[in-house]
């Protein structure tokens, strides 16, 4: 065994270096993105090639949503920063410490302003091997310890060279990339499944309660107006009526369903809706913050859910305290079905489900926390999850940097409300299965993350091998 000053003992066969000597001998590179002056905010385009901002950078992997764009002229202007797979992205400044691995599907983006990248050759170092050294907790310690600037750490070209590096021989690269990668190719499968169901969710919600398609195909049906600002949408259902009539498929709701919608619309403060339904508040189907944490209530641990780890339905790290010294804030209790929307902020879309939670598990008092009147959830969640309510809260916060509303705004919102109950119980019932499914697999890919978390620094210091490691992996497999 050898001794590696970061992570302690190593296999002597493994090669202590670091990043600079693995880069030249890859004829690779360590390069900052392309500055201010080259990439102008006014250079961006709605469609064009992506260009990997600090935003962007996920847990070892690029995140798409959001991501600006340039131009083809642009990118082919830069081109010294475009990027390929297996280059590793880095931001220059704030959260160091996260990188994320281009993957073949990002080839030829572009390592955007603010970003960093490194690139290695396959022959030196399996550049997915490289990233999860990166990964390990005493490397990205050490690369915030030398980040230059206490109150906002930079990185630059001479600190990643000098980040230590581990390298075992290429066979053991390969085979420790290929068990951490197969757990993150879980997690990963699990997050575009779980986009899938959310997109279902969404779509049909739109469909019945926004874009009223049930109503207005019964309205065509029973030959009744169709008002000007649905008629585009009208033409489209009746073009895809008979595009199914003609393959002979089904088209629309089942007749038992349908004949529960309106066949005609009529004027509201909102404009057109549909006959007999009514325009309502969410308070209206919605107690908000009901139920709050007292100092009777008999519970040993906190688990507690700060706005700040919270995003579009994904919880990030929840923080346990014994009880008495958990934050003044945690003070929101959930049930199951509860829709938590955070207050300040509302645009950012920090909102969550919860699903069969623990009575230990409490959110801040930074959330709205909405349960359902009726036991109809889902439609409580995706009425208030869509991006126009969240958007509508937005502009309605104020308070500086920390544009924020009170809870009770949010009950004030108005929603268009059915005249049948039966409408929103057809709904819950055809989604909640949908967020169900959704919830099990956040679960699922918290344990993957947990075990690859667990595994990971294991590997890299060799003192798990890669056949032991195996055996985890399958076992918690078999466990899903």
């Amino acid at each position: 065994m050898t001794h590696n000053s970061i992570i302690g003992l190593i296999p002597a066969d493994w090669e202590i270096t670091n990043l600079s000597e693995i880069v030249k001998r890859s004829d690779g590179h360590i390069q900052t993105g392309p500055f201010g002056s080259q990439l102008h905010a006014s250079d961006y385009v709605p469609a064009g090639i992506p260009s990997i901002m600090p935003v962007n950078i996920g847990d070892n992997r690029v995140v798409e949503d959001g991501i600006a764009r340039v131009t083809k002229a642009d990118a082919e202007r830069l081109a010294r920063h475009r990027v390929r797979p297996g280059d590793i992205i880095y931001s220059r400044r704030g959260d160091v410490e996260r990188r994320a691995l281009v993957r073949p599907e990002q080839d030829g983006w572009l390592c955007g302003t603010g970003c960093l990248k490194v690139r290695t050759d396959r022959h030196v170092v399996i550049s997915e091997y490289a990233s999860y050294w990166l990964g390990h907790p005493e490397v990205r310690a050490w690369i915030v310890r030398h980040a230059i600037g206490a109150t906002m750490p930079n990185l630059n070209t001479k600190i990643m060279e000098a980040v230590p590096f581990v390298l075992p021989p290429l066979p053991e690269q390969r085979a420790i990339a290929h068990i951490l990668g197969t757990l993150d190719d879980k997690i990963e499968l699990n997050r575009r499944m779980n986009e899938t169901l959310e997109g279902m969710a969404r779509a049909l919600f739109k469909s019945w309660f926004v874009d009223f398609d049930p109503v207005i195909d019964n309205a065509q049906a029973a030959g009744n107006p169709i008002p000007e600002e649905f008629r585009d949408r009208a033409a489209q259902r009746a073009e895809a009526a008979q595009s199914a009539a003609s393959q002979g498929r089904p088209f629309g709701l089942p007749e038992p369903l349908a004949a529960q919608f309106p066949n005609a619309f009529h004027d509201s403060d909102l404009g057109r809706i549909p006959q007999g339904w009514r325009l309502g508040k969410i308070e209206d189907i919605a107690h908000i913050n009901g139920w709050t944490l007292g100092s009777r209530d008999n519970i040993d641990v906190i688990d507690y859910i700060e706005i700040s780890e919270v995003m579009r339905g994904d919880v990030g790290k929840i923080t346990r305290y014994t009880r008495g010294e958990e934050p003044s804030r945690a003070r929101r209790r959930l049930k199951h079905g509860d829709t938590a929307l955070s207050t300040v902020r509302p645009d950012r879309g920090a909102y969550f489900l919860a699903v069969y939670p623990p009575e230990s598990l409490i959110a801040s008092t930074g959330f709205a926390v909405l349960t359902p009147k009726d036991g109809n959830w889902a439609f409580l969640h995706a009425t208030t999850t869509q991006s126009e309510f969240g958007d509508e809260l937005g502009r309605l916060a104020d308070g500086g940097a920390y544009p924020a509303i009170r809870p009770d705004v949010v009950g004030n919102r108005d929603i268009v409300l059915p005249n049948d109950s039966r409408q929103i119980a057809a709904f819950d019932d055809l989604t909640q299965q949908l967020y169900l499914r959704r919830h099990q697999n956040r679960t699922e890919s918290r344990t993957v993350a947990a075990l690859r978390d667990t595994l990971l620094p294991k590997l890299l210091s060799g003192e798990l091998r890669v056949n032991e490691a195996e055996k985890f992996v399958e076992a918690a497999f078999d466990g899903i």
